[in-house]
């Protein structure tokens, strides 16, 4: 699909993607093939040659021919300068990405967070840290079911934008909006983050139990009361019954939770046969962000009163105090109790 720059709607001409990942790479296609001139921060500088010298990164994203208004920079100063900012570095490393960019802001830029986690320690939504690090942005989430290669060869993909500003909501609608790009408006920042971090854990889960060889009748269970806690905590937190049972909880979580192609639950997976994380993290460039948020969804799960056992085992897993065969005992060993609660 392709516009001419004259052509791009939303009122913006340079769009900039920070990190320079497989997700943010996507996205930077999606933003040129709506008829924007766009520029890729990464931290690599095989990621910026790559891009700029064979319109291919190399190093997340190989075999996949970015559109030829994709440039890459070193210089946080210089992709400031855009007119749209998406960030997208993963969701431990968004306050130092975010902090090293506030001296360059334009004043009022308009700047849309595209990662999905839980900050460790502090328990911040990404919004939090957004509104900590700077203050006078209107926050968006831009959140929703989507493999990275696939949105990037143009595969037909549905998301949410949330912002409590419908205006600028749907500002940014018309900027990324495609025929194969469909955005969803919603004003619903906290169950966009809580479903988009919730459903990466749950992922792990379920490849664990596909490590396992547990059957698709586990995997079933595990979605469908892995979702039943993202909403408990959604709701805990003031999010929305219908964000969380659309494209950015439920649609996210059942995408995550049923292909390979997911990070997560091939992460899940590898644990499942019995390898150490250490060992399967070491092969990986690109971040699982269930394995990174686990630890602080739970720890959100107890300050708001909220049980979320799955999560926990992941959590428990993945920090190694807990052994996979003891985890699903104690799973399985839990008592009935009726499907709502």
């Amino acid at each position: 699909m392709k516009h001419s720059e004259s052509d791009a709607s939303g009122g913006f001409r340079r769009v900039a993607v920070l990190g320079g990942g497989a997700w943010g790479t996507a996205l930077a296609q999606v933003a040129a093939a709506a008829g924007h001139k766009v520029t890729l921060w990464a931290r690599e500088a095989e990621v910026v040659d790559g891009v700029n010298r064979a319109h291919e990164n190399p190093l997340f994203l190989p075999g996949v021919t970015l559109h030829a208004n994709v440039g890459a920079t070193g210089s946080i100063e210089e992709a400031a300068e855009a007119e749209l900012i998406l960030a997208v570095p993963p969701a431990q490393h968004m306050r130092a990405v975010l902090r090293s960019l506030r001296p360059h802001l334009k004043p009022g830029a308009p700047l849309v967070l595209c990662a999905k986690g839980v900050e460790r320690g502090s328990l911040a939504l990404m919004t939090d840290v957004l509104a900590e690090e700077i203050p006078d942005v209107i926050p968006a989430v831009l959140s929703g079911p989507g493999f990275a290669k696939d949105v990037a060869r143009g595969l037909p993909t549905a998301t949410t934008i949330a912002s409590p500003d419908a205006a600028f909501a749907q500002r940014i609608v018309a900027a990324l909006g495609l025929p194969t790009f469909r955005p969803y408006v919603a004003d619903d920042l906290v169950g966009a983050e809580i479903g988009g971090a919730v459903k990466n854990v749950i992922a792990v889960a379920c490849g664990v139990a596909e490590g396992r060889k547990l059957g698709d009748g586990a995997r079933a269970a595990l979605i469908t009361r892995g979702f039943a806690e993202l909403t408990r905590l959604g709701l805990a937190m003031g999010a929305k019954a219908e964000t969380l049972s659309g494209l950015c909880g439920l649609g996210d979580l059942v995408l995550t939770c049923c292909s390979m192609t997911s990070r997560n639950t091939s992460l899940g997976a590898a644990l499942g046969e019995g390898r150490a994380l250490k060992d399967v993290l070491a092969e990986r460039r690109s971040v699982a962000e269930g394995a990174e948020s686990a630890p602080a969804v739970v720890a959100l799960a107890k300050k708001h009163g909220v049980e979320m056992p799955i999560c926990e085992a992941v959590d428990a897993i993945v920090a190694e105090r807990i052994g996979i065969d003891e985890a699903i005992v104690a799973l399985l060993s839990r008592p009935f109790k009726a499907e709502r609660a």
